[in-house]
């Protein structure tokens, strides 16, 4: 089984080791119309990779921002997951953080464990793709270093549960085929979706490492899933942009959350056990799929971490807001002036806003 070089990605391997594999070399990248096109048209999103935006002066502005803004309540929904994580599991655990947006979280919630309880726990990040399921290589590859009892995944946010039901589904299959016995556990900074394991809130708040690409998740594209370059035996692959060094707040962002934890207030965290899952995120996607006639759910992303990935890397159609006037939508709203993409409000929903990618026959489907 093929796994990564050392040199892949910009954190310290102390913070995390990516099972990927390294295709840095492939000419991957399609422009934004070129890959919707595609994506709607029996194409792969997993197959390409967008070409990575580079941000304005203005919009890093709003980045730093925004990070000053919601640092200490992302320290905080950090120390709330890392303290479930550890009062389910103990010492023994492995965190599985899954690429991309899982990784920085991954990285806290390990040195919070570090700082809180002296104790260094192994963190991998893994590929997980929408219709194509999670990288069983790798998490084969951790169980026989690790054993299936200690895993515990973890991602940035929930969006309709996509991601959670592949999650769901690729463990299942994997313990029916190896007769083990992982969790398909989930663990959330935020779970607007109302469809994760453990979660810091199921506010619908931003987490300030989505306002980028890969110069906040450690210089590493998205993963990549394409007969080309991934064989049966290897590990999902992704490309090392190291020619973006120079922009790289990767390590810049953990470094800004983790330096607050000595200071966090004694304040006890709330250990009760986290509300079911509702699933009331995908409720409101399918009503809103009814009164705007999107056939397509995949075409609604909901939350602003998936609204920022829409507007950074799809075409977007429009954007809904709960509240214009929200906050935490600046960057949002900047990035919809910038592309001219209309904004409406739509109040009665629980995320904080909702991207619409644009269907290729140019309608309103």
């Amino acid at each position: 089984m093929k796994s990564r070089k050392k040199t892949f990605g910009s954190y310290s391997r102390e913070d995390v080791i990516f099972l990927l594999k390294d295709i840095s070399h492939a000419e991957l990248e399609n422009g934004t119309e070129e890959r919707e096109k595609s994506m709607q048209t029996g194409g792969h999103y997993s197959e390409s990779l967008p070409i990575e935006y580079q941000p304005s002066q203005d919009y890093m502005n709003l980045f730093h921002q925004s990070l000053d803004e919601h640092k200490w309540k992302m320290a905080a929904a950090i120390r709330t997951v890392a303290e479930k994580i550890y009062r389910s599991k103990g010492s023994d655990l492995v965190l599985v953080s899954l690429a991309r947006a899982g990784t920085p979280v991954g990285v806290l919630i390990k040195r919070y464990l570090s700082f809180a309880y002296q104790i260094s726990v192994p963190h991998y990040s893994v590929s997980i793709i929408r219709g194509r399921g999670l990288d069983l290589n790798a998490l084969s590859y951790i169980v026989k270093k690790h054993g299936s009892e200690a895993v515990q995944f973890i991602d940035g946010w929930t969006g309709k549960g996509a991601i959670t039901k592949e999650l769901i589904q690729s463990v299942s299959g994997f313990n029916s085929g190896q007769q083990e016995s992982v969790s398909h556990s989930l663990a959330v900074l935020a779970d607007p979706g109302e469809c994760a394991d453990i979660y810091g809130t199921r506010e619908d708040f931003l987490i300030s490492s989505a306002c980028l690409n890969s110069t906040v998740s450690g210089l590493v594209s998205r993963t990549v899933l394409n007969k080309q370059y991934i064989g049966p035996h290897d590990f999902h692959g992704a490309k090392y942009y190291q020619d973006l060094a120079s922009l790289d707040l990767s390590n810049y962002f953990v470094d800004a959350i983790s330096a607050l934890f000595p200071e966090l207030s004694e304040q006890t965290v709330d250990m009760d056990s986290d509300a079911g899952k509702t699933w009331q995120g995908l409720k409101d996607i399918q009503t809103i799929q009814e009164e705007y006639g999107i056939e397509n759910i995949n075409l609604i992303k909901p939350g602003v971490g998936e609204t920022t990935r829409v507007l950074l890397r799809r075409v977007p159609w429009k954007i809904l807001v709960q509240n214009s006037g929200n906050p935490e939508l600046k960057h949002i709203l900047y990035l919809a002036e910038e592309r001219n993409v209309p904004v409406e409000v739509f109040p009665n929903m629980s995320y904080s806003c909702i991207g619409l990618i644009k269907p290729i026959n140019g309608g309103e489907q």
